[in-house]
C-alpha cells in the first residue's frame, strides 16, 4: 500500500527519467505522481543573455518533458524562486510529499532546508535521495571516521566500498505508469527560451537530454580503451566530452561507473583511468560536503588556511594581465588557445584547464578565484566543487594540492601535449604558418622564420606578458618556499 495519495517530484540537475533516485522513490511510495522543473530566477538573472548552459538546460527539459508526456503525463515547469514555487505548486495540487536528489553547493543545502521547513508548515513531507554521487555525505570515511583530504586513500576506500548495490540502477523507467497528469488547472507549458531572457545562438555543441548523453557514451565507449592515453592531447578525441551531461544529470553517474568498473575489471587501463576521473568527482563532493567555506558563495576560502595570507597581485598591471589572461593574448600559444577555446565554446580540455590555471597563479601571480569565477561564468559543466577543487589544486591551497614548487612551464607543456601545433593552430590561426618548432615559443623562433610566416611579434601576436623563469622564482617567494632544491618542472 502507498505511503501517500499525491506525490511530487522535483527535477533538478536530474534530467532524465531512466535510473533516476527521487523518481523511483516517489513512484514506489505514492499511488499517484507529479513531476517539476523550476527555471530559478535567482539564477538566472545575474546571466548574460548568451549564456550556453541555459539552452542546454531548456533543450533537456523539453526532451524530459516528451518522455513524461508518453508515460501518460507532463512536466509542470515554473520560473521563479523555487523556495515560493516549490511550496505554492504542492499545496494548488494538494501533494502530500516532495522527492528530490541531493546538490551539495551550500546555497543549495540553504535552498533545500527552507523549502523543507515551509513544506513541513503545510503538513508535505520532503525526502532527498542521493544521486549525484555514487557515494556521499559520510559514505566514504577514515578509520577514524573523519572525511578524507587527500585522494589517493580515499579512492582506495571507494574502491573498497563498491558493492554490487552501489551501482545497481534505480528502476524507475519500470514503474512510471503511477505518472499522472497535472491538474486542469495547473499550467504546465515549457517557457520559450526568450521569455526566460536568453538566446539560442550560443548554445553548446554538443547534443543535449538523455538522447544526446547516450549518443556520445555510446562513441566514448569505443574509445574508452585508449583513454590513459589520449586524454591529455587536446587535439585529439580523447576525452568523453559528458561533464555537461553529468553536471546536468541527462544521465546517471551510476551507469557511467559500472560500464567504466566492468571494463576495468578486464584489464582495461583506459576504463581504469576513466574511473579515477569519475572518483575525483565523488572526491569534491565529499570536500564540499565536509568543508564547506571553500565554496561559500562570494567568499570562497583556501582549504589550507595559511594559504589566504598569500599576497596576491593587485593593482592596474595585474587587471591588465588578467584581462589578456581571459582575452588569450598573454604571449603564450597554449595558454591563448586553451583560453580562446573556452571564449568561444565554453568548454576547455582537462589537461589545459590545469595549464592555465598554474599560468593564472603562479606565472601572473593573480588570486586563483579570479579564474574561478571566470571558469564559473563561462564553462558549460561548471560544478562548484570540481572548479573549485581544481582551482585550489592549481594554486597549491587545496586538500590533495600538487605542491607549490612545481609549476607548470607553458611551452614545456604545449611541446609534450601539442607537438605537431595542431590545437594551437586552430584556435591561434595568426601563428599557423610558423613551422612545429617555433609554434611553441614564438618570441624564440628566428627573424627569417616570423618573416616567412608573416608575423611582427607584438602586432599581429603578442610578446609574452611575463618571464617564465623570472615569475617562477618570485612565485617560490610568494609562496614562502622551504630551503629546498625545487624539484624539476613538469
Amino acid at each position: 500500500m502507498a505511503d501517500f495519495d499525491l506525490g511530487l517530484v522535483w527535477f533538478r540537475r536530474d534530467l532524465r527519467v531512466a535510473d533516476h533516485a527521487a523518481l523511483y522513490h516517489a513512484l514506489t511510495r505514492c499511488r499517484r505522481v507529479l513531476c517539476a522543473f523550476t527555471f530559478d530566477r535567482e539564477i538566472l538573472a545575474p546571466l548574460p543573455k548568451n549564456d550556453r548552459r541555459v539552452p542546454f538546460i531548456h533543450a533537456s527539459i523539453v526532451e524530459l518533458d516528451r518522455a513524461l508526456q508518453d508515460a501518460g503525463s507532463r512536466l509542470i515547469v515554473r520560473h521563479g524562486v523555487p523556495l515560493h514555487e516549490i511550496p505554492a505548486l504542492s499545496a494548488e495540487c494538494g501533494v502530500q510529499a516532495v522527492f528530490a536528489n541531493r546538490d551539495y553547493e551550500p546555497s543549495a543545502k540553504e535552498r533545500d532546508e527552507a523549502v523543507a521547513k515551509k513544506l513541513a508548515g503545510a503538513g508535505v513531507a520532503f525526502f532527498t535521495f542521493k544521486d549525484q554521487a555514487v557515494f556521499d555525505h559520510d559514505d566514504i570515511l577514515t578509520g577514524a571516521g573523519k572525511p578524507y583530504t587527500v585522494f589517493t586513500p580515499y579512492k582506495r576506500n571507494w574502491l573498497a566500498s563498491l558493492t554490487p548495490d552501489a551501482l545497481q540502477p534505480y528502476a524507475s523507467e519500470d514503474r512510471l505508469d503511477a505518472l499522472t497528469m497535472p491538474p486542469s488547472k495547473i499550467r504546465h507549458a515549457i517557457p520559450a527560451l526568450d521569455a526566460l531572457g536568453f538566446s539560442a545562438d550560443h548554445a553548446p555543441a554538443l547534443p543535449a537530454g538523455t538522447s544526446g548523453a547516450l549518443t556520445l557514451f555510446d562513441d566514448f565507449r569505443d574509445r574508452m580503451a585508449d583513454y590513459d592515453r589520449t586524454r591529455d592531447f587536446p587535439a585529439v578525441k580523447g576525452p568523453s566530452y559528458l561533464s555537461v551531461h553529468l553536471r546536468h544529470g541527462t544521465i546517471s553517474i551510476r551507469a557511467l561507473a559500472r560500464t567504466a568498473h566492468d571494463a576495468q575489471r578486464h584489464g582495461n587501463r583506459g576504463a581504469e583511468t576513466w574511473l579515477s576521473e569519475l572518483i575525483w568527482r565523488d572526491f569534491y563532493f565529499s570536500v564540499l560536503h565536509h568543508f564547506p567555506y571553500v565554496g561559500v558563495p562570494g567568499d570562497h576560502r583556501a582549504f589550507k588556511p595559511e594559504y589566504d595570507r598569500i599576497k596576491w597581485e593587485t593593482g592596474a598591471d595585474a587587471d591588465a594581465n588578467f584581462a589578456a589572461w581571459c582575452e588569450g593574448r598573454t604571449g603564450y600559444p597554449l595558454v591563448d588557445a586553451a583560453m580562446r577555446q573556452i571564449n568561444q565554446s565554453g568548454y576547455m580540455h582537462n589537461r589545459l584547464r590545469m595549464v592555465v590555471a598554474s599560468f593564472l597563479t603562479k606565472d601572473l601571480g593573480i588570486d586563483w578565484r579570479r579564474g574561478e569565477a571566470y571558469f564559473e561564468a563561462l564553462l558549460n559543466d561548471f560544478e562548484l566543487s570540481s572548479n573549485n577543487g581544481g582551482w585550489q589544486w592549481a594554486a597549491s591551497s587545496g586538500c590533495d594540492a600538487q605542491p607549490y614548487f612545481r609549476i607548470f612551464n607553458p611551452v614545456t607543456q604545449s611541446e609534450k601535449f601539442d607537438a605537431a601545433g595542431k590545437f594551437i593552430r586552430h584556435y591561434v590561426p595568426e601563428l599557423a604558418a610558423l613551422p612545429d618548432k617555433d609554434i611553441h615559443a614564438p618570441w624564440r623562433a628566428k627573424p627569417d622564420a616570423l618573416k616567412a610566416a608573416e608575423i611582427a611579434l607584438g602586432a599581429d601576436y603578442p610578446l609574452p606578458i611575463v618571464d617564465h623563469e623570472v615569475a617562477r622564482k618570485l612565485t617560490l617567494l610568494r609562496y614562502d618556499i622551504v630551503k629546498q632544491t625545487p624539484k624539476a618542472e613538469r
